[in-house]
């Protein structure tokens, strides 16, 4: 969410960076909204003023004997208390009005964020690992000889519709040891606080993650109005909506393992096959809290904490920043990860960190006392909030099988992912792990 107060002090420079993701300027709209607002609730204020006026002037009216200016006084008194509420009224809508349009206003991105208008203006920062020579020719995940018996769309299709999957046995347990491989990544070595939340959350925690108003086709909701969470990117950075912190518990660095929902209504027709898009998914998320100084030292951390766990993988990939037109709606600047896919032989995104500066701080109430007080006073000010993905359990599964995959149907397993297998390194042609 916007602050008022900065587009009333620079208007143009509000419409500048919105140009710069494309969008037309707003800033007049705004501030005429807001200016009759203000009109508005000064009028009620006056309107009061001379209503209590009335009101002391109404008793000594009486005591004097003077009854045309009693029934005057007291006409008064309900003309402007009826003014004062008919405007107080008007003031609660406008306010409404211009909270909503401030909400659906996309973040403004950083200066250092690249201009451009699509995917195709992003920008690669840099590189990591070689992608594979095969002596055949790769396939897609769900291809590969020893996986289909592990990756049933069919049964899925059978119980829940398209962009399902139910998995089975070898292909099963290589999901979930990617996820425990992650999570133990980000705590024991990263010093990520493991947190485990909520799929189901009150309308408030998705208008904090700015999920709503903007985009409600993109998520699911319950008949008793819990939205099912996109990503815990919700549960962990609302764990702190209304709440004072004090600056020296800061940077709060979290992660958490869960099922994720998504209606994927803007992707029709888009990766139908496979499990790359599906409505029910798995992530590993990451959210960081701190100071607005810190954020983009915490942002370059946080893309680095989901590039190890790529590499300790072996998975080659690519780091890029999205230019102003392909950055998401909270975004003040993005870098994506995108790992090598042999059997589309391609980059496919696999995390996105972003840091949001203290635009869901503000929609959510989330601020910090600063250590150092000025005149002995402490200032109140909104906290920065971070968020990635470290990584997306599904898609990490994919980019294994088709790393791993051998001509005859088999795949060789990260060796870093043994330990979680009791030992097995592969699954073979067949299906079975060993």
């Amino acid at each position: 969410m916007h602050d008022i107060r900065a587009i009333r002090e620079n208007p143009a420079a509000f419409d500048a960076a919105l140009s710069r993701r494309g969008m037309a300027g707003v800033s007049s709209e705004i501030l005429a909204l807001d200016a009759d607002r203000r009109a508005k609730i000064a009028a009620a204020e006056t309107a009061q003023a001379e209503q209590n006026r009335a009101s002391k002037e109404v008793g000594a009216a009486k005591a004097r004997g003077d009854d045309a200016e009693f029934e005057r006084l007291r006409a008064l008194v309900a003309e402007k208390k009826a003014e004062m509420a008919r405007l107080n009224a008007e003031a609660a809508t406008q306010d409404e009005a211009l909270r909503d349009m401030l909400m659906r206003i996309d973040n403004l991105p950083l200066d250092e964020v690249p201009f451009g208008k699509s995917e195709d203006d992003n920008v690669e920062v840099r590189r990591w690992g070689t992608p594979r020579d095969f002596d055949f020719s790769p396939v897609e995940h769900f291809e590969i000889a020893g996986v289909k018996p592990g990756m049933d769309f069919e049964t899925a299709a059978k119980l829940s519709g398209s962009r399902f999957v139910v998995l089975k046995g070898a292909v099963t347990r290589v999901h979930r040891a990617l996820a425990q491989f992650m999570i133990d990544t980000h705590v024991d070595e990263h010093g990520l606080t493991e947190m485990w939340t909520p799929v189901l959350v009150k309308e408030e925690a998705m208008f904090g993650t700015n999920q709503l108003p903007k985009f409600a086709e993109d998520s699911y909701q319950t008949t008793n109005g819990w939205w099912l969470i996109p990503t815990s990117e919700v549960t962990l950075t609302n764990t702190v909506a209304g709440d004072v912190l004090d600056e020296a518990a800061l940077p709060l660095r979290m992660t958490a393992h869960s099922q994720c929902f998504r209606s994927e209504a803007g992707s029709a027709g888009k990766d139908t096959s496979g499990m790359l898009r599906q409505h029910q998914f798995e992530k590993v998320e990451m959210v960081t809290i701190c100071t607005p100084e810190t954020a983009l030292a915490e942002h370059d951390r946080m893309t680095r904490c989901a590039e190890v766990i790529l590499e300790k993988l072996g998975l080659p990939y690519r780091t890029i920043v999205l230019c102003t037109g392909d950055m998401g709606f909270g975004s003040q600047k993005t870098y994506d990860l995108e790992v090598w896919l042999p059997g589309q032989n391609k980059y496919r995104e696999i995390s996105s960190c972003s840091t949001c500066g203290q635009f869901q701080a503000r929609r959510m109430n989330a601020r910090y006392r600063p250590s150092k007080a000025e005149a002995g006073a402490a200032k109140l000010d909104f906290v920065a909030t971070l968020n990635g993905s470290g990584l997306a359990v599904g898609r990490c599964l994919i980019a294994v099988l088709e790393n791993g995959q051998q001509a005859d149907g088999s795949v060789e397993l990260p060796a870093v992912l043994h330990p979680y297998l009791g030992g097995r390194t592969k699954i073979l042609a067949s299906g079975d792990l060993v």
